[in-house]
């Protein structure tokens, strides 16, 4: 009976300051290379926490599409959006809406939510002239470096996140919901351990409290899970927080974090924790064609500033369902 052949065995790069990175030679089409790859790469990404895949030459939206199926589980649609994204196909977005002169701090994504992805695919179709990178950071290795007490506190506390919702900044109330009906975000909301609050002109108000450390699915390992610094208004720049002040008010900022317990975050915290992960990143510039799997629970990651046209395309795949409340949780994969 004739046996299959083996998939080929792949050589990581293992490099200080990037992530690990691998060169393919993929001998048909970029989607059956991944379909032939998919454990390998996924088993890379638990391990390693990320991976770089250089050389399948990922061109145009239907063929990373392709691509990203192949990798997933099922692409989980984004729900509670901070910033706007194009959906290219179903499950398969733009990055989010940033001004490319702004840096994107590192967070893990929607770990505000009760179901957030366990794996991140990224993949870059064109890289910009400079700057652009995708940096990672080891949530472990930021929760050891951070100061005891304070991971103590929010391992107990959880983090509130505040947002107050409107078409000028951040993703609209359509755009974070899927809907502008009333009763079906309160619906959403109910469902979701988050309080709301309609204003007498009509945006909405929200209150959500979540875990900050949370325990790796498979590993087990404790990591620092959340999005604390990167939704502070203390990571805004001063003008920009100054302004938004004034014009919505210090209570209404499109989004802001706390303490679980409600007291402010300090200036210096949030300082803390981004020098922290600034500490820990590793980074590889973009290159077109280029793709990349990071697990999101075990990783952090971030969009540093750039310049010239960039695109890069996410998917969001293996759903983890957190809990509503602290005490710390772990995730359960679906």
């Amino acid at each position: 009976m004739p046996h299959s052949s083996p998939t080929p065995p792949l050589d990581v790069n293992l490099l200080p300051g990037t992530p690990p990175v691998l060169l393919a030679e993929p001998t048909g089409d970029a989607a059956s290379w991944a379909a032939g790859y998919r454990d390998v790469l996924r088993t890379l990404a638990v391990e390693h926490g990320a991976v770089l895949v250089r050389g399948l030459g990922l061109r145009d939206a239907d063929q990373t599409g392709a691509v990203f199926r192949h990798l997933a589980t099922g692409l989980l649609t984004e729900r509670e959006a901070f910033a706007p994204r194009r959906e290219y196909s179903d499950g398969v977005y733009s990055s989010a809406k940033w001004p490319p002169y702004q840096p994107m701090c590192m967070h893990h994504e929607l770990s505000y939510t009760l179901t957030a992805p366990g794996l991140l695919l990224f993949a870059c179709l064109t890289a910009p002239d400079s700057g652009g990178a995708t940096a990672v950071a080891d949530a472990s290795a930021v929760l050891d470096a951070l100061p005891a007490e304070l991971t103590d506190r929010f391992a107990r506390e959880g983090w509130l996140l505040t947002r107050s919702y409107n078409d000028e900044i951040g993703a609209s109330l359509t755009e974070a919901f899927g809907t502008d009906d009333r009763r079906a975000v309160e619906r959403y909301c109910r469902g979701h351990a988050i309080d709301f609050a309609w204003q007498p002109d009509g945006s909405l108000r929200t209150r959500q409290r979540r875990s900050a450390v949370l325990r790796h699915p498979v590993t087990g390992r404790r990591c620092w899970f959340n999005q604390i610094a990167f939704l502070n208004e203390w990571t805004m720049e001063h003008e920009v927080r100054e302004y938004l002040k004034d014009v919505y008010g210090a209570d209404a900022l499109p989004f802001n974090t706390r303490y679980g317990g409600g007291d402010p975050i300090g200036e210096d915290v949030v300082q803390l924790l981004n020098t922290v992960y600034a500490a820990h990143s590793a980074h590889e510039p973009w290159q077109a064609g280029d793709l990349m799997l990071v697990d999101n629970v075990r990783t952090a990651h971030s969009r540093e500033p750039y310049e010239g046209p960039r695109e890069v395309l996410v998917a969001m795949t293996d759903a983890v369902h957190l809990a509503a409340r602290v005490p710390e949780t772990r995730a359960v994969a679906s």
